[in-house]
């Protein structure tokens, strides 16, 4: 759990990182991403990340979502510490309490829409009937009660986004983590998908993480974080 004496805005964190660091070591060689960073989402907040390439965007989502392992540091999700619970365990909150929307949307090319939306409530151990009936909900929501049982090559780039977006949200996590979820689209698609993932933010009450180039995107979110040279900080509206 988050420690005693946390603040107000930790305590009511969703997703939480304190003194978070990463290495990267090849031999001798060791080459530090960041170092230090601290980050509380509330429930139901939207946060946009910025930063240049190889800034360590993608390292910090991977270390918030429970993908990779940091070298310093703790990352707390729904309250638990992820560094205390076994792979098992870890997996398991991961899929019950985070979604996962990426640049491509890695749905499984063999499966349906459906099939590929029901995947996460399987593996929480939903059965069958619960799991499609909770996908089909999401994909009508997202506009595709049409494109059930088409496989991503039948679907355009925009459908795949919005099946995905469907993805990360059918457990009804606590936060969606989305790692420059609308960079391979265009403008038009992109503000389209975006403004699903903003409705569905409000509709459901989930926190957002997002990473990002787009600053006219993320000026719509309720907080936009730079991360630059190893540090995260807070921009002010004029500097977005």
């Amino acid at each position: 759990m988050i420690a005693a004496g946390a603040d107000q805005g930790e305590a009511e964190a969703v997703l939480m990182c304190q003194g978070l660091g990463m290495t990267y070591a090849e031999g001798k060689l060791r080459t530090p991403v960041f170092d230090g960073l601290d980050l509380a989402v509330r429930k139901g907040e939207t946060v946009a990340i910025l930063g240049a390439s190889g800034a360590g965007k993608s390292t910090l989502l991977h270390l918030l979502g429970g993908l990779d392992t940091p070298t310093a540091g703790e990352v707390f999700v729904a309250g638990q510490r992820m560094s205390a619970l076994s792979d098992k365990a870890r997996g398991a909150l991961r899929n019950r309490a985070l979604g996962f929307v990426y640049q491509f949307h890695h749905l499984l090319p063999e499966f349906t829409a459906l099939e590929n939306v029901m995947l996460p409530v399987l593996l929480s151990g939903a059965d069958v009937t619960e799991g499609r009936k909770r996908a089909a909900t999401l994909l009508e929501a997202v506009g595709l009660s049409h494109r059930l049982l088409h496989k991503p090559g039948e679907l355009s780039g925009g459908e795949r986004q919005r099946a995905a977006v469907a993805r990360a949200l059918v457990n009804n996590p606590a936060c969606v983590l989305g790692d420059e979820p609308t960079g391979n689209l265009d403008e038009k698609t992109a503000a389209t998908v975006f403004d699903l993932m903003l409705g569905l933010n409000r509709e459901q009450g989930t926190s957002l993480v997002l990473v990002t180039h787009d600053r006219r995107l993320a000026r719509r979110l309720d907080r936009v974080m730079e991360l630059h040279e190893g540090k995260l900080r807070q921009l002010q509206p004029d500097e977005v």
